[in-house]
């Protein structure tokens, strides 16, 4: 198995691995923010596997499914996430909540009415790469930007404020370095792309890898169970 298709096919596993523990997490704990979260997951996962399966062979399916659940929407879904965790002032949280699911269901419509020049794509050549000559320019690719800035703004920048906070507070320090872990796996992805419009193409497939585990690594950092210290009775040190 080339590394081209091994570490998308490994990056399919630990999103879905990360989706699974967030939306257990969910049921147990409820929260908005968790199945928003989960959703974001569940859309980074297929992403890699729609990758994955297009190293193997052309499914124009599949690369409408990649271009908008990777490229378009899965950071706005997980920055929502955040923005429903720690934005507590209504109505807010609902109204970008609205305007992503709009956003999200007219973009899925858009790119499947969206022609494809099959005849352009090329069997074992990074997606990254060759896309722009199987898409037509404009249309739908102009809402990538739009959505990208607002899911790294809100998921990188509200995990760097979560941080800041359990740092200032000197609390909960589990949670403090989980929020920076998973602020480092969003703008991973973000890196990858930019070495990838360098010309090196596997760095994109790392990326995806790295955030990925990032991000699983900073859940279970932040949510792992803190058991509570038992008083010493011979410690006078509080008295």
């Amino acid at each position: 198995m080339s590394s081209d298709l091994f570490i998308p096919a490994l990056s399919t596993l630990v999103t879905l691995l990360s989706a699974f523990f967030v939306f257990r997490r969910y049921l147990v704990r409820r929260g908005a923010h968790l199945l928003l979260w989960g959703i974001g997951l569940s859309l980074y996962t297929l992403g890699t596997l729609s990758e994955a399966i297009l190293i193997s062979g052309w499914y124009p399916a599949f690369l409408r499914l990649w271009y908008w659940s990777g490229a378009i929407v899965v950071a706005a879904w997980l920055g929502q996430g955040t923005v429903h965790l720690l934005v507590r002032k209504k109505p807010w949280p609902q109204i970008t909540l609205t305007l992503l699911i709009f956003g999200s269901v007219a973009s899925l419509i858009w790119i499947f009415n969206t022609p494809l020049d099959g005849s352009q794509f090329e069997v074992g050549k990074a997606l990254s790469e060759q896309y722009k000559q199987i898409m037509p320019r404009g249309g739908v690719r102009y809402l990538s930007p739009f959505f990208n800035i607002y899911g790294t703004v809100t998921l990188v920048g509200g995990a760097i404020y979560s941080a800041w906070l359990f740092w200032r507070k000197g609390v909960l320090k589990n949670r403090m370095w989980g929020n920076v872990l998973i602020a480092v796996g969003g703008m991973a992805p973000a890196l990858g792309g930019t070495f990838a419009r360098l010309g090196q193409m596997t760095f994109l497939y790392i990326s995806e890898l790295v955030g990925g585990l990032l991000i699983f690594a900073g859940f279970l950092v932040a949510t792992a169970h803190r058991p509570a210290v038992k008083p010493n009775p011979t410690d006078r040190s509080r008295d």
